[in-house]
């Protein structure tokens, strides 16, 4: 493959040197063109005072989107600013939100991001922009999350105009004592929600329902705030934030930043020789791996790189491999290269930040902890060391490089997985589509409900506040259950209740199990009941900080795992039987012998053992288990074909389990392409005669009780799905079926049977029955 004749694709050449070009790993390479700034004048209606302050900080001319998106926020327009990284998003609501602060004494502003870090940041963005200037004395920026200090909290209230938090704290510390907030909520004027993207699956429907709680409060009190939103390039925002705030809202999304010239990679690790993993399947070297040998490589050409890792301890031993790479080559660059991730005191991330943009440090090995909310300038290259999950993740991430306006390099090297591998084979699903659209239901009653309690104890439900949260069917059920009651004047909550402790607002419904480390009695994090089963059972190995811990014991009745440190040198995937009870078919269309529908389903999950497996992919052993059987009543996509079809197209009888399994797989894999899901998130079964249906049959369900919106999306998109789940399949170089196409690393059934041409076969035949286009 010829490399572009740029400044990236010379970093990319010399890392490739000495790599005969038919086994290079670089799949595809382009050049995305550098763009100018396109310019507009500040309002008339801004605030002399605060168009100054702006100056001051170097903003003398704003770009277009800051300026269209400010317009519509002053006059009283929800609105979403949907740009790229780097874009300056914060202007468009710094300015009317300081020009209506210093215009109305008693005016109060409310900023939400979904974490402390970026909340942190936006604080001292906007304390160094008024710093010294009277007109803004009395705004007093001031966080009010998890961390503030009792007494800090006590003066917010009191003092602060502009309060910066997330939505756990939104919903616990404000709305769960609204009275205490009646003068804040009274005056308020815009809510700010920034990354908004971030919003999605069962976390995205507790923060709307979280948002609109809150609004509903500031309008009982009076006030009629405007909501204005950031987020990357995403598809559809418009509809997102409307979702997300109950309420309709213009987007911008024409970006006129400038950005300098990006060369972009796909990379895809080989095999590794003589090295067999799970049934016989060949192992590739990993994402980390080759990442790290790339970070080391740029570090040598003095560019200065981010290497975004999925997880903690993957940035751990991404930067500890760079290291020592660097070592042998030139020990003084060793020490220009570092790890930063969440978790870390903040002194040591703000050093680390400093060390970064002063090039101090060249490389830098990371979380997505950088990929939002930290001012990183003037990068020269981006790795990312597996697909982030979104396509708009991947343009943030890639976003950090060449904010000089100069040329960069941005290299996304494929993980073991058929999702990856489809992209780097099909760059333009990754480069050449819309972002994808945030998926999130907060109509799903399991979420909705416990929120209608919360809202109740805040200030009774009136029926235009249950029509507006579409939740008559769940406030009459709450009902008879007796929780809420039904007065002239609305609903109201049963005597001594107290709902809100009960809501986890990171995705988990149900009750918690705390993972504890028995040798301190630290507690370590919590984990939904119905995942704890599958992912700290007894002999589990759980990662925390870095930090590796073996459980001893799963106690359900008291919600404990408890576990202590140990670092062995394989790790865990649970082995478990399913079963599946169609109860509802919500939509369906059939094609001859396919029929796909949406449906409800009760999933019957039993994790009969667990899988241990070494480092280098190599299987141990498999450890029985007993446990009890657990229920989830979810929403699912599901298609069927008549067993004459499949034996049409060559699948024999004897065939049908282990093809469908493939294909389930498969489809698992790639379902995050359309949604906003990671394949953890979702759950399958196939089977080649389901007594519901009487037919061959695959379920790709939403792992989360009452649905995410997922399997909806999947029926929705069904064609574009499958189509790209069969390019995956068959673009796979593997002879009977990898990590990269069709095992998947949480199969209860350890991957077996499992048949690769067979699920080619399969999904031919349901694209050809299903007709061309969604």
């Amino acid at each position: 493959m010829t490399l572009p004749d740029t400044y990236g694709g010379g970093l990319l050449r010399r890392s490739l040197a000495g790599v005969d070009e038919s086994l290079s790993p670089v799949t595809y390479t382009t050049v995305i063109s550098s763009q100018t700034a396109q310019f507009a004048p500040w309002p008339e209606w801004a605030d002399p005072a605060v168009v100054e302050a702006f100056r001051e900080r170097g903003v003398s001319r704003p770009w277009t989107h800051q300026m269209t998106a400010a317009d519509h926020a002053h006059a009283g327009r929800h609105v979403v600013v949907a740009t790229g990284t780097a874009s300056g998003k914060s202007v468009a609501y710094q300015l009317p939100v300081l020009t209506d602060l210093v215009a109305d004494p008693r005016a109060t502003a409310l900023y939400i991001s979904p974490t402390k870090a970026l909340g942190a940041d936006q604080i001292r963005s906007v304390s160094a922009l008024i710093a010294g200037r009277p007109e803004f004395a009395h705004i007093a920026p001031c966080s009010y999350d998890g961390d503030t200090e009792p007494d800090v909290r006590q003066w917010a209230r009191e003092h602060s105009r502009w309060l910066f938090t997330n939505p756990d704290m939104l919903h616990l510390g404000f709305l769960g004592s609204p009275g205490r907030w009646r003068h804040f909520f009274r005056h308020l004027r815009y809510v700010v929600v920034d990354e908004c993207h971030h919003y999605r699956g069962v976390f995205g429907a507790h923060t709307a329902l979280v948002v609109q709680r809150a609004l509903r409060m500031a309008r009982l009190y009076g006030a009629q705030p405007t909501v204005v939103a950031a987020s990357a390039t995403a598809g559809d925002p418009r509809g997102a934030l409307s979702r997300l705030i109950g309420d309709d809202c213009v987007a911008v999304t024409t970006d006129g930043s400038p950005h300098g010239e990006r060369t972009v990679a796909l990379w895809e690790p080989g095999f590794t020789p003589g090295v067999t993993g799970e049934n016989g399947a060949p192992v590739r070297r990993s994402a980390g791996a080759d990442a790290a040998r790339i970070l080391a490589d740029l570090v040598v050409e003095g560019a200065r790189t981010l290497c975004f890792v999925r997880s903690r301890r993957g940035a751990e031993i991404a930067a500890l491999s760079a290291r020592h790479l660097l070592a042998s080559a030139d020990p003084e660059l060793a020490d220009r290269v570092a790890a930063y991730r969440a978790g870390y005191l903040a002194d040591d991330r703000r050093a680390l930040e400093a060390a970064l943009s002063d090039g101090t440090l060249l490389g830098v090995a990371t979380t997505n902890a950088l990929e939002l909310g930290v001012d990183i300038a003037g990068l020269d290259a981006v790795v990312v060391a597996g697909y982030p999950g979104t396509v708009a993740s991947f343009w943030q991430q890639a976003g950090r490089a060449g904010r000089r306006g100069e040329g960069s390099l941005v290299v996304m090297v494929a993980r073991d997985d058929p999702l990856d591998t489809y992209l780097v084979h099909h760059p333009e699903a990754l480069l050449g589509r819309p972002v994808e659209a945030g998926v999130f239901d907060p109509a799903n009653p399991y979420v909705l409900g416990p929120h209608m309690l919360c809202a109740a104890t805040e200030a009774p439900l009136t029926e235009d506040d249950v029509a507006r949260f579409g939740a008559d069917a769940v406030v009459a059920d709450l009902t008879g259950r007796g929780l809420l009651r039904r007065r002239a004047a609305g609903w109201y909550p049963a005597a001594g209740l107290e709902p809100h402790a009960d809501v986890d607002i990171r995705g988990g419904i149900g009750g918690q199990v705390m993972i504890v480390d028995t040798t301190t009695s630290q507690l370590l994090g919590t984990v939904d009941t119905g995942r704890a089963m599958s992912t700290v059972h007894a002999g589990a190995v759980h990662l925390h900080q870095g930090r590796t811990f073996v459980v001893d014991e799963l106690d359900l009745e008291e919600g404990l795992a408890l576990c202590h440190p140990e670092e062995p040198d394989w790790t865990t995937s649970a082995r478990e039987t399913t079963s599946t009870d169609v109860t509802a078919v919500l939509e369906s269309f059939d094609a001859g012998a396919l029929r796909v529908a949406f449906v409800e389903v009760d999933v019957t999950h039993q994790v009969v053992g667990y899988m241990r497996t070494l480092v280098s992919g190599e299987v141990l052993d498999v450890v029985e288990l007993d446990m009890p059987p657990q229920t989830l009543h979810t929403r699912s996509v599901m298609y069927t074909l008549t067993p004459e079809s499949l034996e049409g197209v060559g699948v024999e009888a004897a065939r049908f389990p282990g093809a469908l399994h493939a294909a389930e797989h498969a489809a698992i894999g790639l379902l995050p392409l359309i949604a906003t899901c990671d394949r953890w998130d979702i759950g399958g079964l196939s089977t080649n005669l389901h007594p519901d249906t009487g037919l061959p049959t695959v379920f790709v369900y939403d792992g989360y009780p009452g649905g995410a919106g997922f399997g909806e999306r999947g029926f929705r998109a069904f064609r574009t799905w499958i189509r790209a789940t069969l390019d995956a399949v068959t673009a796979c170089r593997c002879e009977s079926g990898c990590p990269s196409c069709v095992q998947s690393p949480k199969c209860g059934n350890g991957n077996d049977p499992l048949d690769k041409a067979g699920a080619i076969s399969v999904l031919r035949l349901v694209l050809d029955l299903a007709g061309p286009g969604d």
